[in-house]
């Protein structure tokens, strides 16, 4: 628009400083008028679109009617002869100059086609956008292509290449012509071969104006084409801005997404846009500034291609594009076309934008913004974890491949964090965790409360950086949602193969049934061919205290926060009221005051109760989130379980928390044959490639405890003894019938060997691992039917008791270590 308008300023010799900053002062004055209409609104941004379409027909018309007036000798000194074939068959080839190309044109004309996002980016405001888009924009696209084709070949069918602009430039008789279409016509324009010339397609920018029948009214159509264009991309740009501000895509641009009156203008997105516009006009250089544009368009376009590939690439049922003639292939080569062409033009450009682009990409697949549009990416993940779970499902498994893969009984992952950071150890970018609860109660209301609790608490696991996932189910008992769980938990071959439980610390004075569901989910895991782990901590795992006593102090802060608005709402109305404003206000002050205090107390208090009592077990909460220092993980390997038990202390190994620990092994052996089975031991695990510290054979596992702790031990199980043997027959039936759960004289002395082991083993631990960082321990198992419950959880409590967090495995007896690599 500027360009023209100095054209006409230079042809009236009125330019105000120079070419270039009359383009600069003109520009910038355009823009802030168009500026004006964009903020003041859609309507009115409409309405001047409506009367710059009726300019511009009119002026293309124009063009078309004065191709075939008549023309006169001015007109044909500058090269203007109406309809000659001879014209148009000297324009048909091409006749690139000045080092210029067929890419270079197309860079600076591509931006005439940049127009056909316009609805596309107003679709807000549209009334029917699913049909008026579609429509409209394949409308434009047709009618302005044809515009341009038959603008084209009018102009190259009247107007020569080269022309002089002297009327005096006639052929006369005699005189010799370089043979062009113009010589045939009576004029010589031969010296523009050897000196620059001011008419002709090729030179002069104002043709259009010299062809029409009314020269006015094409600069008019100028006018309008531009002035159009940059209004809708003014308004359109700014409206584009707002919607991803608004989903907080890039974080601090917050404050372009607030939108002013009733159709939520994007004020502010305006004046950025006005901004950036001002720049690049005081540029004042079209044929600059027009490769750039064309670069970020294709960009766009490219994407834009690039989407609608991939969204039907990802096979996503929402996406149900309604163009009859849509293929997603086209779109793919629409998309690489692009690409192509944008190096064409211009590579080092092009480069920047990738760039560009690339560092937008990056960011927000780091922030992970808190949005979720439904977009394709999602749906490609989908089907491709859906392919790769299938195609698992055709692989037999393999031992070189084995992972653990545990199902953890934490509760609501944030009840139990410390059995949740302890199962993320040995798991993370190595198994599956699932993080498993069981709702007992009425099934309405354990379903309503388990539906209401997933999202949030998955939600708290990508919080909280833990790869596990979150299930729960609805039962009758805990026993019961476990055995659910144990069953269907996992998808084909990414199935649990662990179950992994807290020790039960509270055994001694929970109900029998708690007791019982619990050993018996220990026998149902083994039943299902799963490995078992016990983790046991001094502290216990449960902190729902504390999240208790936190949420309580969180209320009690809100409130008080709530009453201080309120007191000093109260003061300034009150202070408004004079001196008994006054009077009232140092009152209510006071009572403030002493509130306050009162409430300063019992928090206070609250926090010294926090303090005193949760310290620690907040503090064993996370110690499996640090990093542990120089120290040993104790491996005390008793049976063959098929090598969990040495599977998981290595993996615990390779993590950066636990590297700074070494492995020491501990196991059974003969006191004539110490060297022997150390020699045997290490070439095992030598053969495992299994780094280890320490080897240690303890010879003296079988003996008896000593006295003291086996008097612990049998106090322990006192209150849970028949004691039939003291009974009379029909007493001691009778008691069996009344509490099945207890333990009988019979089982106790058919198992004293075993308990006296168990009782023995704490010695050695006490003895050798009392220093270590963790215990890891073979877990003794119990014959279903044979051993009571109470013995069982009497045999795992002298067996941990007093010890740094002890890890109680059990394989199913699956080998899951192999020499082979």
């Amino acid at each position: 628009f500027a360009e023209t308008v100095v054209e006409l300023l230079k042809e009236s010799d009125t330019l105000m400083v120079d070419e270039s900053n009359d383009i600069r002062i003109i520009g910038t004055i355009t823009v802030v008028c168009l500026l004006g209409i964009s903020v003041a609104g859609m309507e009115w941004e409409a309405k001047a679109q409506v009367i710059l379409l009726i300019v511009l027909l009119v002026a293309i018309v124009n063009f078309f009617i004065g191709t075939v007036i008549p023309t006169n000798t001015e007109k044909k000194a500058r090269g203007f002869f109406n309809y000659q074939a001879s014209i148009f068959a000297e324009n048909f080839g091409p006749d690139f100059r000045s080092g210029e190309g067929f890419f270079s044109v197309f860079a600076i004309f591509f931006p005439a086609a940049t127009g056909i996002l316009a609805g596309a980016n107003i679709s807000g405001d549209l009334k029917d956008p699913q049909s008026a888009i579609p429509q409209g924009t394949m409308l434009a696209i047709l009618i302005t292509t044809i515009a341009y084709i038959a603008v084209a070949i009018c102009a190259a069918s009247c107007v020569v290449r080269d022309a002089t602009g002297n009327v005096n430039d006639t052929i006369v008789p005699g005189m010799s012509c370089n043979g062009s279409s113009a010589c045939g016509l009576g004029y010589d324009f031969s010296r523009c071969a050897s000196q620059p010339c001011d008419y002709g397609l090729m030179n002069n920018f104002q043709v259009m104006s010299m062809v029409s029948g009314f020269g006015p009214l094409i600069t008019a159509g100028i006018f309008s084409a531009t002035l159009s264009s940059a209004l809708a991309s003014l308004v359109s740009a700014p409206k584009v801005f707002q919607a991803l501000c608004k989903d907080n895509v890039y974080k601090g641009l917050e404050f372009f997404a607030k939108g002013y009156g009733k159709n939520n203008e994007p004020i502010r997105g305006y004046v950025l846009t006005f901004a950036i516009a001002m720049a690049f006009i005081l540029i004042a250089e079209l044929n600059t500034i027009a490769p750039i544009i064309s670069n970020f368009f294709l960009a766009s376009y490219a994407l834009i291609n690039f989407s609608c590939f991939h969204a039907s690439y990802a096979k996503s049922p929402g996406w149900r594009p309604a163009f009859r003639y849509y293929n997603m292939w086209v779109s793919l080569f629409g998309a690489l076309l692009c690409c192509g062409v944008m190096f064409v033009i211009n590579w080092w450009a092009a480069l920047i934008t990738y760039a560009i682009e690339l560092f937008l990409y990056i960011y927000v697949t780091y922030k992970k913004p808190e949005v979720n549009w439904g977009s394709s990416t999602q749906a490609l993940y989908f089907v491709n974890a859906l392919d790769s779970a299938l195609a698992l499902t055709t692989v037999e498994d393999h031992v070189k491949n084995f992972r653990p893969q545990c199902l953890a009984l934490t509760g609501a992952p944030m009840v139990r964090p410390a059995l949740l950071d302890i199962t993320h150890a040995f798991t993370k970018n190595n198994g599956l965790c699932i993080c498993c609860e069981v709702y007992t109660g009425p099934r309405k209301l354990c379903v309503k409360e388990m539906n209401c609790g997933m999202e949030k608490k998955q939600a708290w696991l990508t919080k909280n950086k833990r790869k596990a996932f979150y299930a729960a189910v609805a039962a009758d008992s805990f026993r019961d949602g476990v055995k659910s769980l144990l069953q269907a938990s996992g998808l084909g071959r990414m199935k649990p193969n662990t179950l992994v439980i807290g020790f039960k610390k509270d055994w001694r004075s929970a109900p029998a049934t708690q007791v019982e569901n619990y050993v018996g989910i220990i026998h149902d895991a083994f039943d299902f061919e799963l490995g078992v782990i016990i983790i046991r901590i001094s502290q216990g795992f449960d902190i729902s205290q504390v999240l208790q006593v936190q949420e309580e102090l969180e209320k009690l802060e809100q409130e008080r926060l709530a009453l201080e608005a309120t007191i000093k709402e109260n003061d300034f109305e009150e202070g408004k009221r004079g001196i008994c404003g006054f009077f009232k206000k140092a009152s209510t002050l006071n009572i403030s005051k002493q509130e306050t205090k009162k409430e300063s107390t019992i928090n206070t208090i609250q926090s010294m109760h926090v303090g005193e009592f949760n310290q620690r077990l907040l503090e064993a909460s996370t110690q499996f989130k640090k990093k542990q220092g120089k120290g040993t993980i104790d491996i005390w390997w008793l049976f063959d379980d098929g090598g969990l038990t040495i599977l998981i202390p290595y993996i615990l190994t390779i993590r950066k928390k636990w590297k700074n620990c070494k492995l020491r092994i501990f196991t059974g052996g003969k006191v004539n044959r110490i060297e022997e089975e150390k020699l045997v031991m290490a070439s095992l695990l030598s053969k495992f490639r299994i780094k280890f510290a320490d080897i240690n054979i303890v010879c003296d596992i079988n003996i008896k405890p000593n006295k003291e702790s086996w008097k612990f031990f049998e106090e322990m199980i006192e209150p849970y003894r028949l004691h039939e043997s003291c009974k009379d027959i029909t007493t001691a039936e009778k008691l069996k019938r009344e509490t099945p759960w207890k333990i009988t004289d019979a089982e106790l002395e058919a198992f004293k060997e075993k308990s006296y082991r168990q009782v023995r083993l704490n010695e050695l631990l006490q003895e050798h691992s009392r220093a270590a960082n963790l215990i890891v321990l073979s877990l003794p198992v119990a014959r279903k039917g044979a051993v009571s419950d109470y013995l069982y959880m009497a045999w795992l409590e002298i067996l941990s008791k007093n010890l740094p967090p002890v890890l109680m495995v059990r394989g199913n007896h699956k080998n899951v270590l192999t020499f082979y690599s």
